[in-house]
Order: C-alpha cells, then sequence, then structure tokens
C-alpha cells in the first residue's frame, strides 16, 4: 500500500526523539495601573503561550502615577494567588519593544484591544513592529465585554475622586491607588 507524505506527524507514531516548542510571548505595556481588563488579557494569553512576559514600559516621556518598580510589585501581588501565575514573568523594559523581544528570544507580542479605536492604534503599531523587525508578529485579544471600557487613564480619574475602584482593580491596587491620591 502506498502511503502519500502530507508532512504531518503520523498520529499513530510514538517517537520520543521529537523536540517540543516552547511558545512565548510578551504582553507590553505601561500597566499605571494594571487592571482587570489587563488581567483578562493577560490570563487569556497564558491558555495560548507557554510563558508570558508582562512587560511594563518605562517612558521617562511619560508622566505616571506609578513608579516601575511599583508597577511592577502591584502585578506580582495581583497575579500571585491565580493558577496560572507560575506561566507569568514580569519585566521592565526601555526603548524599542521588538529589541527587547529580541533580547528574550520571543517573536510574538500579545496587545488587548477593547474598542475599534484600540484596534486602529494597535494596527499602526503591529505593522511598525514588524517592520522594525519582521520575525516578530502581534496576536490581538479582548478582554471580556463587561471589561471593554475600563482603562488605566479612567481608573486614575475615579481615583483622583475618591471613587469605587473594587469592578476595576484588584483591592491591593485599589489600595495603592487610594494612598497616592490622599
Amino acid at each position: 500500500m502506498l502511503i502519500a507524505d502530507t508532512g504531518l506527524p503520523d498520529p499513530n507514531q510514538t517517537d520520543l526523539t521529537k523536540q517540543v516548542t516552547i511558545v512565548n510571548a510578551i504582553y507590553p505595556g505601561s500597566f499605571d495601573p494594571i487592571t482587570y481588563g489587563h488581567l483578562d488579557i493577560l490570563e487569556r494569553a497564558t491558555n495560548i503561550f507557554d510563558k508570558v512576559y508582562i512587560t511594563i514600559a518605562v517612558n521617562t516621556r511619560k508622566s505616571t502615577i506609578f513608579t516601575p518598580e511599583e508597577r511592577t510589585a502591584l502585578i506580582n501581588e495581583s497575579i500571585s494567588s491565580n493558577p496560572w501565575a507560575n506561566k507569568v514573568e514580569t519585566h521592565q523594559f526601555t526603548g524599542l519593544l521588538v529589541d527587547h523581544a529580541r533580547s528574550l528570544g520571543v517573536k510574538t507580542l500579545i496587545r488587548g484591544v477593547r474598542q475599534f479605536s484600540d484596534y486602529e492604534y494597535e494596527f499602526r503599531m503591529a505593522l511598525m513592529n514588524r517592520k522594525l523587525d519582521n520575525d516578530v508578529d502581534t496576536v490581538f485579544l479582548m478582554p471580556r465585554e463587561e471589561l471593554t471600557f475600563v482603562s488605566g487613564s479612567l481608573v486614575r480619574e475615579i481615583a483622583y475622586w475618591g471613587g469605587e475602584l473594587s469592578h476595576f482593580v484588584p483591592d491591593n491596587v485599589a489600595a495603592a491607588l487610594t494612598k497616592k491620591y490622599r
């Protein structure tokens, strides 16, 4: 009997010499502060990738409420009790994201898209990153519907005016925001 070679693995073959490919991704952002929307995207990413580097962009030209070290601590504390936390590593970077990706050996970027206006901006960024490094791809993920309106800037505004934060950020982040604005 003649069997065509499709190039696909034979499901009946048990070859122990096959290599397993580990696929990692970077989830970049300012995370000032991290919100439930960010955490939803992060959890979705850990269901797809073996390791996700949540990467805090340190931009000295941008005004932030939390320092990079505070944001790192808030993220790590926010994810610590999740079953997928062992698949996440928190980093900080300055400079071009594609250079950071290259330094980690990562070829996939995760970007959250809440609404069409986000997509327009993220699409341009994805094309620019691909132009800078043709090996880098961007995967767009959407948060749960009830989180599509949550943004760091809106959360900061609510915190500034002393509003209720429990629907938007974890308790540790709410406490840190309250402390910053008091």
